[in-house]
């Protein structure tokens, strides 16, 4: 109930007239939610799109990045506003504000751009029910969002956005659509970290609606501790996603620099993704994936950015596993140990192993297929982070 009237406070009391999205001194923009953009079937006219997410970090003037990065056109976005959920579709009265584009209420994105939204006065709070509003007044060809989402969002025909309450919104989606960050005005030294990866980042066999992808439980220790500075969680997986090459998402290495290096406030990048690449008779080599994961930390290092570099964890029983992939994770795994190339490593391959077969996920934290964790494994696995290993001493870019 305290989240809710804090919530209500966020956009209900402020005007929405310009006014400092920031007071304290110091403070910087810090991305507080995030999702992996790729193409999700085609972009319609004259659309809305409700859709839920959960920040972060907490702060001030608020922004949205709106992408179209696989599209091949302009698409117009006639209207867009930002609220806070009650229930369902339904919004808390009085908190849906509406948001511009260098002042303008309508903004138009060329193919393969982003763009982000003027900053909106008032706090929103970490973990708060976010919702955003677009009314896609023009569009045609491939549309851009995410589409594995582990959250039920609304859509409908025609332009709803500015409607609090439910009716409008006829329809259900598991998708995001055309929004891929959401950045707030943090206090001095707040920091984020990007958790680049697959499936198992992107919560599949976790509970839907409830937030609880190991990134989520990762966001609740974050804001629960007062001993470090990050607090912004942004989770860019993508199922079926690869380091070394494009099918089911664009490469890590492709989208490392939209999805990853390219939101503010980034201090620590996550790198949990390989079993993808590895699995039957890929023909991908551990040295095919040492080299990409070395490419990654010296883009990330390069940046200014730590990199915690996390283990391949087991999946026998897995429909693709063999012998032959499991000695390429075991090479790869013994690298992510030993080599000393990432900042930090967290070792999910531990946390989640059978203590009878090194080879399979203990049953109590198998989601059913063998691959995927459960909600219980998720949160080991957020559990097993250490936070300390989220920051090291290296130049801000």
């Amino acid at each position: 109930m305290a989240l809710v009237v804090a919530a209500i406070c966020v956009f209900a009391s402020v005007s929405v007239s310009p006014a400092p999205v920031a007071s304290s001194a110091g403070a910087h923009e810090v991305v507080t939610w995030g999702a992996s953009a790729d193409r999700v079937g085609d972009a319609l006219p004259d659309r809305s799109y409700r859709l839920i997410v959960r920040t972060s970090a907490a702060g001030t003037g608020a922004r949205i990045r709106l992408s179209n990065a696989f599209g091949d056109r302009p698409i117009t976005f006639g209207s867009t506003y930002a609220g806070i959920r009650k229930v369902g579709a339904a919004l808390v009265p009085g908190s849906n504000r509406r948001l511009t584009f260098g002042g303008s209420r309508s903004v138009t994105v060329a193919a393969g751009q982003t763009v982000h939204s003027d900053p909106l006065p008032g706090r929103l709070p970490a973990a708060a029910a976010l919702v955003v509003s677009l009314h896609v007044a023009q569009a045609g060809g491939p549309a851009t969002g995410h589409g594995m989402a582990m959250q039920t969002s609304y859509t409908t025909s025609g332009d709803h956005a500015a409607e609090e309450g439910a009716a409008g919104w006829t329809e259900r989606t598991g998708s995001w659509y055309y929004l891929d960050a959401v950045t707030v005005r943090a206090s001095p030294g707040t920091g984020a970290v990007v958790a680049l990866g697959d499936s198992i980042t992107d919560g599949w066999q976790s509970s839907t609606g409830l937030d609880r992808r190991w990134p989520d439980y990762l966001a609740r220790r974050l804001q629960a501790t007062d001993s470090t500075a990050i607090k912004g969680v942004a989770n860019e997986g993508i199922s079926g996603n690869k380091v070394l090459a494009d099918g089911a998402g664009q490469s890590a290495l492709n989208r490392l620099q939209r999805d990853v290096l390219s939101h503010p406030g980034v201090r620590t990048v996550f790198l949990f993704e390989g079993v993808n690449d590895i699995k039957a008779h890929s023909g991908v080599t551990a040295q095919d994936m040492i080299a990409g994961y070395r490419e990654i930390v010296d883009r990330a290092h390069a940046a200014g950015k730590c990199v915690v570099g996390a283990t391949i964890a087991p999946f026998k029983g897995w429909h693709e596993w063999d012998a032959e992939a499991e000695a390429v994770r075991r090479q790869i795994n013994e690298f992510i140990r030993t080599s000393g190339e990432f900042d930090a490593v967290t070792d999910f391959d531990r946390t989640l192993r059978s203590p009878y077969d090194s080879e399979r996920m203990l049953p109590s934290f198998d989601g059913g297929d063998h691959l995927h964790p459960n909600d219980k494994g998720m949160q080991a696995m957020a559990d097993s982070v250490a936070i300390d290993s989220l920051t090291c001493h290296r130049r801000r870019s």
